[in-house]
């Protein structure tokens, strides 16, 4: 079993965190670490904060859209923008915490990630959408969707958030080492440095 732990809260709306769960795996693999997913309600978050990302300046958006592509060029990632764009994600969040329960919740959160930033699939905003990642996984999606829509994942899903902000999470995709906290998928350097000065 891997001894090094580190934290990422995520969010499937969330471009920079499908760069990192790809650029982390090579990371986690030579530093014999494992990863540990957090669901934060991004909206959420924005919301209390009074931020919205579409109402940023123009040319920032149309930057940060061709900065996109760079990475996914230069990392050879089938990355796009997809038209949809934002979408509700709670439903996807309560989801990850359902297929933690089986076991399932890095597959999860990786199939439904690509099916949106790869495929620009919307539908999985919806659990109708997600229906067939959650049967393609081996899981009842009847029982997925009543234990997604139950209060006690709803609670699981704001304490996930709230631990999250407690810590000094303000975005996605934030790594958590120890006391150290790495935002965005430019951090892969940093992240193992500190990875390397971990013992435990």
């Amino acid at each position: 079993m891997p001894q090094k732990k580190l934290d990422m809260y995520w969010d499937v709306g969330s471009t920079n965190t499908y760069f990192a769960l790809k650029l982390i795996k090579p990371i986690l693999i030579r530093n014999d670490a494992e990863l540990v997913l957090h669901p934060f309600n991004l909206g959420y978050v924005f919301r209390n904060n009074n931020y919205e990302l579409m109402k940023e300046p123009k040319a920032k958006l149309r930057n940060r859209k061709q900065d996109l592509m760079r990475w996914a060029k230069k990392y050879d990632l089938p990355f796009a923008i997809p038209r949809q764009f934002p979408i509700k994600s709670s439903r996807v969040l309560r989801g990850s915490l359902v297929m933690r329960r089986f076991g399932l919740e890095l597959p999860f959160v990786e199939k439904i990630m690509d099916r949106y930033w790869e495929q620009g699939d919307a539908s999985i905003s919806e659990y109708s959408g997600i229906r067939s990642t959650v049967i393609e996984l081996g899981i009842d999606p009847d029982e997925f969707e009543i234990l997604s829509s139950s209060d006690e994942i709803g609670d699981e899903l704001a304490k996930s958030t709230d631990q999250g902000v407690e810590r000094g999470v303000f975005g996605v995709p934030m790594i958590v080492i120890g006391d150290q906290l790495f935002w965005g998928k430019d951090r892969m350097e940093f992240i193992e440095d500190e990875l390397k000065l971990c013992q435990n």
